[in-house]
């Protein structure tokens, strides 16, 4: 398997010790986690950093760490993450299960500038040609706006499945979800320009 998948700009890359702090960063930030049911402890944060690293060791691929291309280190500076998870991480109650999922989250001093789409495109580039996917999903709160742009920049397709997330109550103002899909003969028919 792939160690580091580049593109443009960025690197989709195995998690370094020295990204767990920015993560946690991340994760404390009431911006960035406007739309997950609570922000995340430093500890937890190191608990899913953790896990992303250790499934990427053990099946080279998972939510890989994405960096900028920075001439002057070696794999750049560490933004987020971007990628998708294996069928075991899929919640087994979801109605779609089994199923990968495409998923996303960057630090809010690199959002708008279309690395959230350049990375997801890369993944899902090697979701479709490398594990040979015949479907990948997407799936945030009904009020997420800004990710489900995303999905439709990638050229994901709005199922109209809208379900309610299982480790959610249904009265949550985050329950309810909007699912999208898409399919490796979509994402051969974008790259053909179909």
């Amino acid at each position: 398997m792939i160690n580091v998948i580049e593109t443009e700009r960025l690197y989709l890359r195995q998690w370094q010790a020295s990204d767990f702090a920015v993560f946690a960063e991340i994760n404390a930030d009431p911006e960035v986690m406007k739309y997950f049911p609570k922000l995340l402890t430093p500890k937890v944060s190191d608990i899913i950093a953790s896990k992303c690293q250790q499934l990427i060791a053990n099946q080279g691929w998972g939510l890989w760490a994405v960096s900028l291309k920075d001439r002057s280190k070696e794999h750049g500076a560490f933004i987020g993450f971007v990628g998708f998870v294996g069928l075991n991480d899929t919640h087994a109650e979801m109605s779609f299960a089994p199923a990968v999922e495409i998923a996303w989250r960057l630090h809010k001093d690199y959002w708008g500038q279309g690395y959230a789409t350049e990375a997801a495109r890369a993944a899902l580039n090697f979701a479709f040609t490398e594990l040979s996917l015949d479907e990948v999903v997407s799936f945030t709160a009904v009020i997420n706006k800004r990710s489900q742009l995303v999905m439709e920049r990638l050229g994901m397709m709005n199922t109209r499945a809208n379900f309610y997330h299982p480790a959610l109550d249904p009265n949550h103002r985050l329950a309810e979800h909007v699912l999208y899909n898409m399919t490796r003969q979509q994402w051969n028919n974008q790259l053909a320009g179909l």
